[in-house]
């Protein structure tokens, strides 16, 4: 079986939820939420869990509307997408996030934890969802 490397992102305008996979590429798992404070610095914490974890695709939650089309926020990600695939040198792959956020808030809300206090968690675990969304569906193409 063919070792997978992926990073899944959620990327807001104030944070950035990150997950991994296990190496087989079946199950994603929320990693860390970095709080965009410069450019520089995002780029760094993001370059840091590429090495370590030694990754080999980005994979991005792209917001399309409940319509089907890309708004402004989308456009946005995808501006930023390129950056970071020159920056780390890395291709990445687009994923349908919409509802992912949502899915997230209600898998807290059914453990009874607070949405206010775990905003960072929220991240973590949408960045999860669209690189669970991937890995499914590399799984059934490839099967």
């Amino acid at each position: 079986m063919e070792r997978v490397a992926a990073l899944g992102l959620d990327v807001g305008q104030k944070r950035i939820g990150v997950a991994g996979c296990d190496g087989t590429g079946l199950i994603a798992t929320g990693l860390t939420t970095i709080r965009r404070k410069s450019y520089p610095q995002t780029i760094e914490e993001l370059r840091q869990i590429v090495v370590d974890r030694q990754i080999e695709i980005l994979v991005i939650g792209l917001p399309y509307s409940m319509d089907g089309t890309l708004g402004k926020q989308a456009l946005h990600i995808q501006k930023f997408a390129a950056t970071i695939s020159n920056a780390l040198a890395l291709p990445y792959e687009f994923i349908d996030e919409r509802l992912t956020s949502f899915e997230a808030e209600e898998s807290m809300k059914a453990a009874r934890i607070s949405l206010q206090e775990n905003k960072e968690l929220i991240d973590r675990k949408a960045a999860a969802i669209i690189l669970q969304q991937w890995l499914d569906q590399r799984r059934a193409t490839r099967a």
